[in-house]
């Protein structure tokens, strides 16, 4: 007599098991992705920070060579210092000149770096008795006024950050898409304004992204070039006095 076929006791997964494995695994892929999301925003405004240094120490650098600062660089695509000196504030506004300086142009964002640096010194060699318009930093108090952070400032490098204002790499200028950013606007404004008046004040602050906060969202990076320790550089390569 022909036997019956065993039957499988292991039966696979109904359709309501595997909807819940989905959504088991969905829910740890969810938890997870939100910490390796701010890890990789946090590695690049380390790395950033890190550039914007090593930008700082660059101008330092080359002021103890040259016995003054580089001036902004010809273009977006020029990494070289323009050649010809500054008439004013807003010819003095611009990008890092990444060639002359021999570092990278952009940040960890892949937007080119800003520099402002006060025409009186960049435009020749400079001593204790140069003047101009030096630059003030301006931060938020708890109450949300603007005060000052530091002034007496020879040059200003900023990171635009991860959202709005700033260039990319290739040409192409990113939107602002926040209505309530004033300080970033702040900024942004000193490299395309009209009027030389409005290239002094530069807003450094800890990063919100809450557009309620007084001075609204802000992720913008910036170091400065105190004017004391510019000259302290200077006497210490023997160009002053």
């Amino acid at each position: 007599m022909a036997r019956k076929p065993m039957q499988n006791k292991n039966k696979g997964f109904t359709l309501v098991e595997l909807a819940v494995v989905v959504a088991i695994i969905a829910l740890l892929l969810g938890t997870l992705l939100v910490p390796l999301t701010t890890q990789v925003e946090q590695r690049n405004i380390t790395h950033t920070q890190k550039q914007l240094d090593e930008v700082r120490e660059a101008l330092l650098g080359y002021a103890m060579v040259n016995g003054r600062l580089p001036r902004p660089a010809l273009s977006d695509t020029d990494g070289k210092e323009r050649s010809t000196a500054c008439a004013d504030a807003r010819e003095c506004t611009g990008f890092i000149p990444w060639v002359t300086l021999g570092l990278p142009k952009s940040d960890a964002w892949g937007k080119m770096l800003g520099y402002s640096v006060v025409p009186e010194f960049a435009n020749t060699t400079f001593d204790f008795n140069t003047g101009g318009t030096l630059k003030v930093v301006q931060t938020r108090t708890s109450a949300g006024a603007l005060q000052n952070l530091a002034t007496n400032q020879v040059a200003v490098v900023i990171s635009h950050g991860a959202k709005n204002w700033g260039r990319t790499e290739n040409g192409t200028d990113v939107a602002d898409a926040s209505s309530t950013n004033v300080d970033e606007d702040t900024n942004n404004a000193k490299f395309h304004c009209a009027t030389v008046a409005e290239y002094s004040n530069f807003v450094s602050r800890p990063s919100a992204g809450n557009g309620a906060v007084s001075g609204g969202e802000f992720d913008d990076l910036l170091v400065w070039v105190p004017h004391t320790i510019l000259l302290s550089r200077m006497v210490a390569a023997g160009k002053l006095p």
